[in-house]
């Protein structure tokens, strides 16, 4: 696997998770690709109050469904969850907390920086990096 998409901040894309298996390719990091129409590139840390939100807009998250080896997730749990989502998520109040060195770059297409800064949960080697 080549890990040469980078993260919002400009540097390689880290992991999100690997257990629970997450991604798009289900090799634990947010990378994207064509057919990932729904852009699953934001690596966020699963509350009660997100997976709330994504279940009542027809998004059960904690639900398991081997078929598509999917766990189910828990408070917790980091997931690359779709942009689209983790914004409509934001602008409803209950957005995740964001892993940005493990969010990819493609999500910028969708949300802002200064939005998936503001729910940081990683602190970069350097911090003058979030000004950027």
């Amino acid at each position: 696997m080549t890990m040469d998409e980078r993260n919002v901040l400009g540097g390689d894309l880290e992991g999100c998770s690997v257990d629970p298996l997450t991604g798009w390719f289900r090799d634990g990091s947010c990378r994207t690709g064509p057919d990932d129409l729904g852009s699953h590139t934001i690596c966020a840390v699963m509350t009660d109050e997100f997976l709330a939100h994504q279940r009542s807009i027809g998004n059960d998250l904690t639900a398991p469904r081997p078929q598509f080896h999917f766990p189910g997730l828990s408070p917790g749990d980091r997931w690359c969850v779709t942009a689209p989502n983790w914004l409509r998520a934001h602008r409803d109040g209950v957005a995740a907390p964001v892993v940005l060195a493990a969010t990819n770059e493609a999500a910028l297409e969708v949300v802002p920086l200064e939005v998936l800064q503001a729910y940081a949960v990683d602190v970069p080697d350097d911090p003058g990096a979030l000004d950027r």
